[in-house]
């Protein structure tokens, strides 16, 4: 099955599910010739992890082409902020205080306002990225209220192999709680899931490429 017949099978299982829901095609370590049939099949939004391989890979492209809306699905480390803010849209996974901060001052140099999801890490697994579950709370309220950058929505990633369901319907609950609207939550293996728990946006990659 060839690349697009299998992203038009995984939208429509999409939209068969939620009309809310967002389908982020994930093309880390993809090279841009699988990525352009998609481009030109009309699909806008695409999810890197790391901010050196997005940079080389969609630069120029993104210049030209102002549509694409470009995800930061991995960690973002402080010193490629600046890089960051040159061609993602969106940032999934704001995390700490520091990068807040961080971010913060570099829009306000470049004079430009992206849109973020805080990261939760809601089985504090000491491997894994994101603010912890403790600190959620007092972490949404400084980015929104003393730092005002636009918090749009929340993210996880469950542990693996373990039922998802729980730390879905979790964010769902934080997200209510702070009235924040988007949930970024469910890839390849559980997007059905986390769509039946609110997911606003599913990051879906190896069903699609592989």
């Amino acid at each position: 099955m060839s690349i697009i017949n299998k992203f038009i099978l995984t939208k429509q299982t999409i939209e068969s599910l939620s009309s809310k829901s967002k389908l982020i095609v994930v093309c880390k370590k993809q090279s841009f010739e699988k990525i352009l049939p998609l481009i030109n099949h009309g699909h806008l939004d695409f999810g890197e992890n790391k901010v050196q391989e997005a940079y080389i890979k969609w630069k120029d492209f993104i210049k030209d082409h102002g549509k694409i809306n470009l995800h930061l699905l991995g960690h973002l480390q402080t010193n490629k902020v600046s890089q960051a803010l040159e061609i993602f849209s969106f940032i999934h996974s704001l995390d700490s205080e520091r990068l807040a901060i961080k971010l913060e001052n570099e829009e306000r140099k470049l004079e430009k306002k992206l849109k973020y999801f805080i990261q939760i890490n809601l089985a504090d697994e000491k491997n894994k990225s994101g603010i912890s579950s403790h600190e959620a709370l007092n972490f949404i309220d400084f980015c929104k209220n003393e730092l005002n950058l636009n918090i749009i929505g929340l993210m996880c990633l469950p542990p693996i192999d373990v039922d998802p369901r729980e730390y879905f319907i979790k964010l769902k609950e934080i997200s209510i709680s702070k009235k924040i609207e988007h949930l970024s939550m469910g890839m390849s293996q559980d997007y059905k899931i986390a769509i039946n728990c609110g997911s606003t946006y599913v990051r879906v990659g190896s069903a699609i490429f592989n």
